[in-house]
């Protein structure tokens, strides 16, 4: 899955990403899913999740989107400046493909690849 931040501004710094992953972590835990891969860049981030069959895609991104955007705000009060309209953190799109012809090990060192900011 990739998340992008609403205009794609870049908002993130490294303590930004490292609590989302934490927060995403548990919200997977939650639909008894699993984050195997997390990273990303200053205005999007990378997930690779194993989730269930009965969990909808779409209620797992609204989860994860949702409860991140509220927790990074509350958390971080130098980011409040980034919730554009409505206060949304990120964009309404997403992008979610299934990797199961592919090898894992090859999207996770895509994903550990991406450029994390300092």
């Amino acid at each position: 899955m990739v998340f992008v931040t609403k205009f794609r501004h870049k908002v993130f710094a490294d303590r930004h990403l490292s609590r989302m992953e934490e927060i995403m972590r548990d919200v997977c835990a939650d639909f008894e899913a699993e984050l195997i891969e997390f990273n990303g860049e200053n205005n999007h981030v990378h997930l690779l999740v194993n989730h269930p069959p009965k969990v909808a895609v779409a209620r797992l991104v609204n989860s994860l989107k949702g409860v991140s955007s509220r927790r990074l705000r509350q958390e971080f009060p130098d980011l409040v400046q980034h919730y554009y309209r409505a206060n949304k953190l990120w964009s309404g799109s997403y992008f979610a493909g299934s990797v199961g012809g592919a090898p894992l090990s090859v999207v996770k060192q895509y994903i550990e690849q991406q450029n994390r900011p300092v």
